[in-house]
């Protein structure tokens, strides 16, 4: 054909109204539209040109990759034929008959595709008022195994069933014709008038489409995607409504994996940034009751010998202590706080707490046991497994108000590979606190283990009881798992990683109790490195006190120039958490200036992975003159015979 006779041709194509001719791409995207697509469709050329075949299609059909299919269709067969709906610029609903090719050029390479579209709206509408639906329906669907097909008369009753509908609901055709639609529903749906909603919908809005769970005939339920057209005569005479229902319970699984999966995920997130938080607080906490506490302490030899004010600064310590306590549950939270793990039986633990568990918690509560036999050891510090264990028993306590049984158990458990999206694969303890409390909704449980998050009402609970479990359990390779349900109590399972056989119990050095004022043993000099003014004050008041020769400097680089001006330095007590130069870079630093200095390492939480020069001592905040005494002695070497007086 010519230039002059192609061009004549796209004129003629361009032109023809009452047909839709478009061409697409070998990707299925549209190359060129006609003044008959425009008319059938609505959308003008720069609308459309470039956008992808399929969204002239419905969203079921978009849904079950018919688009696709029928580009295969012509690929394979050289073209594809078929009747159906299609989506017009409005998002109205265009029944069209449509003829799809496939062009190639001389190598057999695929060119794209042509489509010519005819719409037989009217025709459809004309053939449904004239009672050949029927026939229609049996040659258009009665092969369709996708989706369920079937007619409603004006009031609701099934006038035709499908392939489909019998596969995804189980009836035979038979069994369904002329019962009510409202019998596939799930009954609250049904007792909430859901179908006769729908159905009115449908009547005065011409179409109803929504999601909802549907009955098969075996009783069971599925998610079904339903749409509802309403089917009117020439007059406008509602003669019934087509339904199109598709299963779509993998879909909806799918989805609510997904949702659970971005909740696991934002719950995670949440609890990390909370521990950040908390975990900061805490150490400046510290700092806070380190001054407390160790200025009371100074205090106290000051005060005349009445017992008022003595009652007074006890009362004010016995406070500072019990911030010190409420800090250790929150770096626990955390999981920042210091842990000396060893291998425990956890039975034996258990059972060498029966006294204290039944003192804690009255004679209300019926306190029972149950482990497994040759229960394994568990890898933890058993000082803070006990505190946990306290505080979970005595929540369970308390969701008990009228006394109830408590039981705590051990079992072994093995995690294989792939099988728990929450704990590594390996050997674990299982350790449980029951009780037949009144339980926990879903949204308390959610928040249950958030530190200060309680609903034991102000004043009656701090909130971190179970978060102190909670980070106790992760900081020692373990998981804390929650099971509760309002009216049927809470089971707190703490999941704790199996001691291996070669881990042994760290040897432990306990410095004898001083009766009397603690002294130095020599003239030493104390090099004293804090950014906080006042923990830096408070802590060489202590160390003055016993009778140290202390230099006092607020940064490393301060602490670095002095030692390296010929400044003396004894002992090194310095903070770990400082700007710049951190107090484990700053040990590291003077050991290779002077590699015999002792070192003291002080810290308002664990946040060192290990200890950074080898002989160091860490010295947890707040501290107590005897803790740094004894911290000092430890790093001389001079623990259990140091010098004391008094």
């Amino acid at each position: 054909m010519s230039i002059a006779g192609e061009s004549t041709y796209g004129r003629m194509v361009q032109s023809l109204g009452m047909l839709a001719m478009v061409s697409l791409d070998p990707d299925g995207r549209i190359a060129s539209w006609n003044a008959g697509a425009e008319r059938i469709f609505g959308y003008v050329v720069d609308e459309i040109v470039g956008q992808p075949w399929d969204a002239l299609y419905t969203p079921e059909e978009r849904s079950s990759a018919q688009p696709a299919r029928a580009l295969e269709a012509a690929r394979q067969f050289g073209h594809d034929e078929g009747v159906g709906w299609r989506l017009d610029k409005q998002g109205r609903r265009v029944w069209v008959r449509s003829l799809l090719e496939a062009l190639y050029g001389d190598a057999g390479e695929l060119l794209g595709y042509t489509c010519v579209a005819r719409d037989i709206s009217a025709m459809h509408r004309v053939n449904e008022a004239m009672g050949s639906n029927e026939q229609q329906f049996r040659l258009l669907v009665q092969g369709v195994r996708d989706y369920a097909i079937y007619m409603l008369d004006p009031q609701g009753h099934v006038a035709s069933w499908n392939a489909g509908a019998e596969r995804i609901k189980g009836y035979t055709e038979a069994e369904v014709l002329g019962k009510h639609f409202s019998h596939f529903y799930a009954d609250e749906d049904a007792s909430a008038g859901r179908p006769a909603r729908n159905l009115e919908i449908a009547r005065k809005q011409g179409v109803y489409e929504g999601e909802g769970r549907r009955r098969r005939k075996d009783g069971s339920l599925f998610w079904a995607h339903v749409v509802i057209d309403r089917l009117t005569d020439a007059d406008g005479e509602i003669v019934g409504f087509a339904k199109i229902t598709r299963d779509i319970t993998e879909k909806k699984l799918a989805e609510e994996e997904l949702a659970n999966a971005r909740e696991t995920l934002f719950q995670a997130q949440k609890t990390e940034t909370i521990g950040q938080l908390t975990g900061g607080v805490a150490h400046d906490f510290n700092n806070l009751l380190m001054a407390v506490m160790g200025n009371l302490e100074l205090l106290r030899k000051w005060l005349p010998a009445a017992p008022r004010p003595h009652q007074l600064l006890d009362n004010a310590m016995a406070g500072a202590q019990r911030g010190a306590s409420l800090t250790q549950r929150m770096l626990s939270f955390a999981r920042r706080q210091e842990l000396h793990p060893r291998p425990v039986d956890v039975a034996l633990l258990v059972h060498g707490m029966a006294d204290l568990l039944r003192r804690s918690l009255g004679p209300e509560i019926r306190i029972s046991t149950s482990f497994s036999l040759q229960l394994p050891r568990v890898l933890m510090d058993p000082n803070q497994l006990e505190l946990a264990l306290l505080n979970l028993a005595v929540n369970g306590r308390d969701a008990m108000r009228q006394g109830g049984r408590l039981e705590i158990g051990a079992r072994g458990e093995h995690v294989a590979e792939g099988h728990s999206t929450v704990l590594p694969p390996g050997e674990y303890v299982c350790l449980w606190v029951a009780d037949e409390g009144h339980g926990m909704d879903p949204d308390t449980l959610r928040r249950a283990t958030e530190p200060f998050f309680t609903t034991k009402g102000v004043g009656k609970g701090t909130g971190l009881g179970l978060s102190m479990a909670y980070g106790l359990a992760e900081q020692s390779g373990g998981r804390l798992l929650l099971q509760s349900q309002p009216g049927k109590g809470t089971t707190v399972e703490i999941w704790l990683p199996v001691a291996t056989a070669g881990a042994t119990v760290p040897a432990m050095v306990v410095a004898g109790e001083p009766d009397g004022e603690l002294q130095a043993s020599a003239a030493l000099t104390l090099l004293v490195v804090d950014d906080d003014d006042l923990v830096l004050l408070s802590t060489m008041a202590m160390a003055e006190d016993m009778g140290y020769v202390v230099h006092g400097v607020k940064c490393a680089e301060e602490a670095l120039a002095y030692v390296d001006g010929g400044g003396a330095a004894d002992v090194l007590v310095t903070d770990q958490a400082m700007p710049g130069i951190t107090g484990a870079r700053l040990a590291r630093l003077l050991r290779q200036r002077h590699p015999g200095l002792p070192i003291v390492l002080a810290s308002g939480y664990a946040e060192l992975p290990e200890l950074p020069v080898p002989d160091m001592v860490r010295l947890g905040k707040p501290f107590t003159k005897r803790d740094l005494y004894r911290a000092i002695s430890d790093a001389l070497g001079q623990v259990g015979v140091a010098d004391e007086t008094g």
